[in-house]
């Protein structure tokens, strides 16, 4: 026999929800009556008198002092190893003299201590250099 439900079996459509369960209209009962007109709430009363047995704190000292509207913004400094300090976008690359190449050659063992003592510092974006 075949096992599919009849359609007495299957349950209602989501578009037909029953009275009970419809919360998006007013029930007949619950609607105002005709010439109904809405009224404000009552005024703001205040809070009570205080009754846990602390005095009032007075009005001058609860008033905040007036601060101006100044913002210090603090930037925060980023500091690259190596970085030219005159255009703070390069970096500095190791250049040799000439006299340090010269002493280097003609000085051989001792001339090499001259040629890394006499090298520069030179920015490759602006070209500064830097002894």
């Amino acid at each position: 026999m075949d096992s599919k439900p009849l359609l007495q079996d299957r349950p209602p459509a989501y578009n037909t929800v029953p009275a009970a369960y419809d919360y998006g209209s007013i029930p007949a009962a619950a609607a105002p009556a005709v010439g109904f007109q809405p009224q404000a709430p009552p005024p703001y009363q205040g809070f009570p008198a205080a009754t846990s047995g602390y005095p009032a704190i007075p009005a001058a000292v609860a008033t905040q002092p007036a601060y101006t509207s100044t913002y210090t913004i603090v930037q925060p400094s980023v500091v690259v190893v190596g970085g030219c300090p005159a255009c703070r976008v390069g970096v500095l690359e190791d250049d040799f003299t000439c006299l340090g190449i010269m002493c280097a050659i003609f000085f051989f063992p001792l001339g090499i201590l001259f040629c890394l003592a006499l090298r520069q510092r030179r920015c490759p974006n602006c070209g500064a250099t830097f002894g």
